[in-house]
């Protein structure tokens, strides 16, 4: 590991770093979004604190787990083994089942991302029949039960974030700096984000879209199921797109 005052004279480290945070911040939207559809179903008073407080709690979990990285690693290696295997498929089985504790966090966590996506989308729905409207859309859900199911998710997206940046780089400090930079981002961006989401019901139904695919990628890379993660942004980005289009053309069409 390299002292501080020769990473900042290494070209090499500032790129390191660069392409570090942008991929911290790409793996922290999935985080940003939940925390921001959740946060919404609270109080007005409350919301702000919520997001400020699971986001926070995101960046004291990241940099605990860089401080024990050895530990961390660890977590890759198979604790049970059911002995079952998928086809083989160039070679190698479609999927495994020798799962270590980081493959038992992501399935645990996938499957609550997809179990916590689908009742938003059922309360959702059954709000706009109701007509609850937006108050109703914050009802049944106290300031503890929220921070309680941020942490949930806050601990498999730091994991994952982490894990990451070993692979990317061998650098502490870069690691640090890294998180640190994009977890400032993140709580920049939060409010914004968040009364967005609320003024656009359609977006929170694509936001909810969203959780469920990468529960369902977190559920499949806990079984060894790599899906390339540009995919996925792919997919999204390109959601995201015809959704904005859909909201230009509503826009023309109040105008007129």
């Amino acid at each position: 590991m390299q002292s501080i005052s020769h990473l900042l004279a290494d070209p090499g480290a500032w790129a390191a770093l660069a392409t570090l945070v942008v991929m911290e911040v790409v793996l922290g939207v999935d985080n940003l979004v939940f925390v921001s559809i959740l946060s919404n179903r609270l109080p007005p008073d409350q919301q702000t604190r919520a997001r400020r407080i699971g986001i926070g709690l995101a960046l004291i979990l990241r940099l605990a787990l860089l401080a024990t990285i050895s530990w961390l690693v660890g977590l890759t290696k198979p604790v049970i083994d059911l002995g079952l295997h998928g086809p083989l498929v160039d070679g190698h089985p479609a999927f495994e089942t020798a799962f270590s504790l980081r493959d038992l966090i992501l399935l645990g966590g996938g499957l609550f991302l997809i179990w916590k996506a689908t009742k938003e989308i059922h309360h959702n729905m059954a709000g706009e029949e109701e007509g609850h409207g937006a108050e109703g859309a914050k009802s049944g859900l106290s300031f503890g039960a929220a921070i309680a199911q941020i942490i949930a998710l806050d601990i498999v997206f730091s994991i994952d974030s982490i894990l990451t940046a070993v692979g990317m780089t061998s650098e502490l400090p870069i690691m640090i700096a890294a998180v640190v930079i994009a977890v400032g981002l993140m709580m920049v961006a939060a409010d914004p984000l968040a009364r967005f989401i609320a003024k656009n019901p359609t977006v929170v139904m694509l936001a909810l879209g969203f959780l469920l695919m990468i529960g369902a990628v977190l559920i499949a890379d806990a079984f060894g199921v790599h899906i390339p993660k540009g995919y996925i942004y792919a997919a999204m980005a390109f959601s995201g797109g015809v959704e904005a289009l859909n909201m230009a053309a509503r826009k023309r069409r109040t105008k007129r």
